[in-house]
């Protein structure tokens, strides 16, 4: 039976586009022997720092972090000498962050740090995402970042030591704006891919030379497989973005407002949708299409189904009575929802007289 749980589902066909609400947290498992005893340590800024816990190597990736201003930064330390990265893993997974980076990972320890994101995601309606070096995992909470020979002063970064860059510019990145086309002004070279728009295509995270500054190319995930329920648009990291801000807030209300608290009528039901509703509208101009009906309500088929499961015969009811025929423990609601997205393509037709 497990935990009560909300499960929200957005299909691809309701959604074309997203932006973030907020400023996330960025979560760092880091290698050290300094002689310090702690496990974890959570920064606001970098004032908050001790220099001395940390190596020159590890210091520099957190404060490469902060330069993309996210809110806050969880460091999960771990021994040079551990043989992976499970004891950091489980610290993580009761926590609140949003991307995950590994600076310095090794290729062969990123599979097991993308298998445990998958799960958090998948099974355990985590919203957290990872950056990821060269990983290629063909998923929407991953994102792979490929670019090596990242130079920056004196030290030249590889792709993994890169990452907690990365991953502090996607949780630091305001409502106004995607990663597209971001700019990293400290770095003065890179290893330009010379084949962009195909990286792009394979769902590769890459850095590009304009000429003048070094930006991120465009801002996608490294999903590359897509269905009738994960479009084309569940490649856009602010895609991901938005249907995480949104299941995470809607989750939190029913958790805390009506989880174990109301009984499972209609009338309480209708509560719920009607405080869901209230809060989508309050997305409308910001985060949600103010021309879409982004409304959630019940759903009749799977209510209907739950009671056929059961071995009650609903060919006699009309919507309206599966609607109001609440079922055991379960709430089965759906929706859709347009969201907005950043400009990011120019098309235009010029006709000359």
């Amino acid at each position: 039976m497990g935990l009560p749980e909300i499960s929200i589902v957005f299909s691809s066909l309701s959604v074309s586009a997203v932006q973030r609400s907020q400023r996330g947290i960025v979560a760092l498992i880091l290698k050290d022997d300094t002689g310090k005893s702690f496990t974890t340590k959570e920064y606001r800024s970098i004032t908050d720092i001790d220099a001395t816990d940390w190596s020159a190597t590890n210091l520099d990736y957190i404060k490469k972090a902060f330069l993309g201003i996210p809110s806050k930064i969880i460091v999960e330390r771990l021994p040079t000498a551990a043989a992976d990265y499970k004891e950091a893993l489980v610290r993580l997974g009761g926590k609140r962050w949003d991307y995950l980076a590994v600076p310095g990972i090794g290729a062969a320890d990123v599979p097991d740090i993308a298998t445990q994101l998958k799960t958090w995601r998948d099974v355990n309606k985590k919203k957290f995402k990872a950056v990821l070096p060269n990983s290629a995992p063909d998923y929407e909470g991953i994102i792979d970042f490929t670019t090596e020979d990242i130079v920056v002063g004196a030290k030249t970064y590889s792709a993994s030591e890169y990452t907690a860059r990365i991953a502090g510019i996607l949780a630091g990145i305001p409502l106004t704006r995607s990663a597209t086309f971001y700019e990293l002004p400290e770095v003065e070279a890179i290893a330009e891919s010379e084949t962009p728009d195909a990286d792009i295509d394979a769902g590769k995270l890459i850095l590009i030379n304009d000429g003048e500054k070094i930006k991120i190319a465009r801002g996608v995930n490294s999903l590359t497989t897509t269905t009738p329920t994960k479009g084309p648009d569940f490649k856009k990291i602010k895609i991901i973005e938005g249907h995480d801000l949104v299941k995470e807030d809607i989750t939190r209300t029913f958790n805390e407002e009506y989880a174990g608290k109301v009984n499972n009528s209609y009338d309480n039901q209708v509560l719920l949708i009607t405080a869901i509703n209230a809060y989508l509208r309050g997305l409308q101009g910001e985060v949600l299409d103010p021309s879409a009906n982004n409304a959630m309500g019940v759903d009749i088929e799977a209510q209907r189904q739950a009671w056929e499961s059961v071995g009650t015969d609903t060919s006699g009811w009309d919507d309206q009575k599966v609607k109001t025929s609440s079922f055991q423990d379960d709430v089965f609601l759906a929706g859709g929802l347009k969201f907005l997205d950043a400009v990011e393509d120019l098309k235009m037709a010029v006709h000359v007289h």
